[in-house]
């Protein structure tokens, strides 16, 4: 009776431990996350200023993320080639602020990091 508990007891932290690391967060998902809501929503409403004055931010953020380790629960595969679009896509729209792209251009680029943003969520978690 008394190994069977041991065994049940072993078998519960074990599936703690997985489901746990299932779970984990992603910090610098969050970081990447918090600066793009501040961003694409206003642009979806025609207000690019936010795009226009954190820009560079949100392209430090996507590089954070790109450099940080894929937790367990995500394809590391796709998820690097997915990041590595989305780091060239928040560049591609730093570069078009700085240049002074239209508000037009500046909007086609933030909803592209956007969904970008999108396909990582909804390709990238291992089943």
């Amino acid at each position: 009776m008394k190994k069977i508990q041991i065994l049940m007891f072993i078998f519960f932290v074990m599936t703690l431990t997985v489901f746990s690391q299932q779970r984990e967060s992603w910090k610098e998902m969050e970081e990447f996350h918090l600066v793009m809501s501040t961003t694409f929503h206003p642009a979806e409403d025609d207000n690019l200023n936010p795009v226009k004055e954190k820009s560079a931010d949100l392209l430090f953020q996507a590089m954070a993320w790109q450099r940080s380790r894929v937790p367990l629960g995500y394809d590391a595969l796709k998820t690097t080639a997915i990041l590595k679009r989305l780091v060239e896509q928040c560049f591609t729209l730093n570069d078009g602020v700085k240049k002074q792209k239209s508000d037009a251009e500046l909007k086609l680029l933030i909803t592209g990091a956007h969904e970008i943003f999108h396909e990582i969520m909804e390709k990238c978690h291992k089943e």
